[in-house]
């Protein structure tokens, strides 16, 4: 921080200046706080989802294995180039706690298509199996999309607290100590100066009426 003339202006420029700081690094231990209890929350949030999935893919590769051995795997692949999983995908913004994460929202289709009516139950339970899949991958994807930049903004969060608290709040009071220590300085000089004009006035004073 640059050295400042030691005035009474400056004095009081830097004391608002600490106050400032000081809530500064309130508030933002009350946000990293926050946002380390929200980021344990989607912590567990993120290691179901992932076991949500990898429950969701063994289901519909099996589901897949047994559509293929009993309705064929040429009538499995038509099917499927048929029949969406996903009707619409969209990705928004949400805020949580200042900090902007993406969101998919995802449209699913309902119920079986018309060219599945004709198909065998595996097809039909593949089909299910794998638009399940799907949705395990959008929860997965949400979670640990906001877990990264609930992680980004705690690592942002701690390091401006310690910014102020290690350098602009002691480089602050530092100022202030030495604008103090000039400013205390000066005033006894002025103290001891006026002494000094006032111990030559009444030398003066007393010679003048001595010679009277």
């Amino acid at each position: 921080m640059a050295e400042t003339s030691p005035t009474r202006m400056n004095l009081l420029t830097r004391r608002s200046q600490l106050v400032l700081a000081l809530r500064g690094v309130d508030l933002l231990q009350k946000k990293r706080d926050a946002l380390v209890k929200e980021f344990l929350s989607l912590v567990h949030e993120t290691i179901e989802a992932r076991k949500q999935l990898h429950a969701a893919s063994r289901q519909a590769h099996k589901a897949l294995l047994l559509a293929k051995s009993f309705d064929g795997p040429e009538a499995v692949e038509v099917f499927s180039r048929s029949v969406p999983v996903l009707s619409d995908v969209q990705a928004s913004v949400e805020n949580l706690w200042g900090t902007r994460v993406p969101r998919l929202t995802v449209a699913w289709p309902r119920g079986v298509t018309t060219s599945l009516v004709a198909a065998q139950r595996q097809t039909i339970a593949a089909q299910s199996a794998f638009r399940a899949l799907s949705r395990a991958l959008v929860q997965v994807a949400n979670t640990e999309s906001r877990l990264r930049r609930m992680g980004e903004e705690i690592k942002k969060t701690a390091r401006r607290v310690n910014a102020l608290e290690m350098a602009v709040i002691p480089g602050i009071r530092s100022q202030i100590h030495h604008i103090q220590e000039v400013l205390d300085q000066h005033e006894q000089e002025d103290i001891f100066r006026l002494k000094r004009i006032k111990t030559k006035i009444e030398r003066v004073s007393h010679g003048a009426t001595q010679g009277a």
